[in-house]
């Protein structure tokens, strides 16, 4: 029976908010008005937080690229790898709303080879998104 399932490695609670935390400290020393969201390996929201002065977009935003990174188990935007736009495209309908995005600013958590969440930043310039977003993956080790 042991070969029917496989053990993984699951981020809980608060490695979500160890993540957040790194997160917003180096957003917090930029003055970075962003919003930060941690989900799981499937995609679903485990942490969020909007600093002061991020736009109300920037939720949802945040939010889609953390996703997108957790699917694809890879960055976002071109730290991932370069899409044409028809390809996009494509890939933003199969995969339904809220779930992909070709813009900067989404990482993937891995530990141990396991895809086990992701972080998504979105509110300032792309470069400051995915360096406040590596900040929160440095949580993890």
């Amino acid at each position: 029976m042991t070969d029917l399932v496989a053990g993984v490695l699951q981020l809980t609670t608060e490695g979500a908010r160890a993540v957040l935390s790194a997160a917003v400290r180096d957003a917090e020393a930029d003055a970075a008005a962003v919003s930060i969201a941690v989900v799981d390996a499937g995609g679903h929201l485990l942490v969020l937080e909007r600093l002061p002065g991020a736009a109300a977009h920037t939720v949802h935003s945040a939010t889609t690229k953390a996703a997108c990174a957790a699917s694809m188990r890879k960055a976002t935007g071109l730290a991932g790898s370069p899409i044409d736009v028809p390809t996009g495209l494509g890939i933003a309908l199969a995969a339904g709303p809220e779930r992909w995005t070709p813009l900067p600013g989404g990482f993937p958590l891995v530990v141990d080879g396991q895809c086990v969440g992701a972080i998504g930043v979105a509110g300032a310039p792309h470069d400051v998104d995915e360096r406040v977003a590596r900040a929160g993956t440095a949580a993890l080790g």
